[in-house]
C-alpha cells in the first residue's frame, strides 16, 4: 500500500482535510456553517489560519468545541488527522 506521496499533489492536499461545523451566530460569522479546510497539527494552528475576526470569535473563553462529537475539556489538546471535524458551539441562552 502506498503512502500517499504517489498521488498527485491535488489528490494529496484533499487527502489531509478536516472540517469545521459552527453552530449559531458563530455560522453567521464564518459565511456559513460549515468548510473544509487543510489539517493541521492543533486547534490553534487550524483557527490561526481563519479570518482574524472569525479567528476572535472562536477563542472566546464561553465557546466550546467538540473533535468528532466529542467535548472537549478546557485542557485537551487533540492531535488532529485527516478526516476530523471539529464543531465551534458558542453560549446558549435560555429561560
Amino acid at each position: 500500500m502506498g503512502t500517499g506521496m504517489d498521488l498527485p499533489s491535488s489528490e494529496r492536499e484533499s487527502a489531509s482535510r478536516i472540517t469545521l461545523v459552527f453552530l449559531g451566530r458563530l455560522e453567521d460569522l464564518a459565511g456559513g456553517g460549515s468548510r473544509a479546510v487543510a489539517a493541521a497539527s492543533s486547534i490553534d494552528a487550524v483557527i490561526d489560519a481563519l479570518e482574524p475576526q472569525l479567528a476572535r470569535a472562536l477563542r472566546e473563553p464561553r465557546v466550546k468545541l467538540a473533535v468528532n462529537g466529542i467535548l472537549l475539556q478546557d485542557n485537551d489538546a487533540p492531535v488532529l488527522r485527516h478526516g476530523d471535524e471539529i464543531a465551534f458551539l458558542p453560549p446558549v441562552s435560555g429561560g
